[in-house]
């Protein structure tokens, strides 16, 4: 099965930007592990402007352009230095692909990318993929890595896509307002009332949040691949999806 994991800023990193480096550390074990299980991965990570604002000793995230490309210029060091220890340790080569939104606008460069990410795909390589934010201005950029997933999914023709967050899933309400608020388990169609479920931004250092995740939603399924949203706080949930249990939300995939 092929399939794209999408990691949070949430996730990867802790509150000041630094790296969770026992999640991140039990992400890359799962993922090698399913890798060997004959499944094909890939990984499209956050975290690139959340560490470099840690590395930086920043107070928070910025708000200026030529900061933020700079927190993600050394960021993105980090990050893939991070993965390619990490993987290494199991065997598997990790490649750095960085993409802005004309990138996948371009027909040319975007059958490029397809071509890129399918024939590492056949190397046996695990792909980690990020918006390269080091260079993307409000014009280029994607905006957020819940819709590049998604895009990335669409491109690769995966099987299924997974946003791995700081959230269960979606519910009917928000849960941390609504104490009667339910987990919806399968979304079958994303009507306008399901649309309409989606907040706002999520975490200070992210840039995503459930409305960000259900757009995604939209590209996913509409290229015919499901999408489950779940909670990466512990990595070893990916064990549970692969399993086919009921974890977090699945959005069903339009069969073609």
């Amino acid at each position: 099965m092929k399939t794209v994991i999408k990691v949070g800023t949430s996730t990867v990193a802790h509150e000041g930007g630094r790296l969770n480096i026992r999640r991140v550390e039990e992400l890359c074990k799962v993922l090698s592990d399913l890798k060997n299980a004959g499944h094909e991965m890939i990984l499209v990570s956050s975290g690139a402007i959340g560490m470099g604002v840690g590395k930086l000793g920043l107070s928070k995230r910025p708000t200026d352009m030529p900061t933020k490309q700079a927190a993600a210029a050394v960021g993105q060091c980090e990050l893939m230095y991070t993965y390619d220890r990490l993987f290494s340790e199991y065997n598997h080569t990790v490649a750095q692909i960085l993409l802005t939104a004309s990138d996948v606008k371009s027909e040319d460069r975007h059958e490029n990318f397809r071509n890129t990410l399918n024939r590492l795909i056949e190397l046996g390589v695990l792909p980690v993929i990020n918006e390269n934010d080091t260079i993307a201005t409000e014009e280029i950029a994607v905006g957020d890595n819940d819709t590049l997933a998604a895009i990335v999914a669409e491109s690769a023709e995966a099987d299924l896509l997974v946003l791995l967050s700081d959230i269960d899933g979606l519910y009917t309400a928000d849960p941390h307002k609504d104490e009667n608020a339910v987990l919806i388990p399968i979304v079958n169609e994303i009507t306008d009332e399901i649309i309409a479920l989606g907040g706002e931004k999520g975490s200070s250092l992210g840039t995503g949040g459930m409305k960000t995740k259900l757009s995604a939603a939209v590209i996913a399924t509409e290229a015919g691949c499901d999408m489950i949203i779940a909670n990466g706080a512990d990595p070893k949930i990916l064990y549970d999806i692969f399993d086919n249990k009921s974890v977090g939300t699945r959005f069903i995939g339009k069969k073609k």
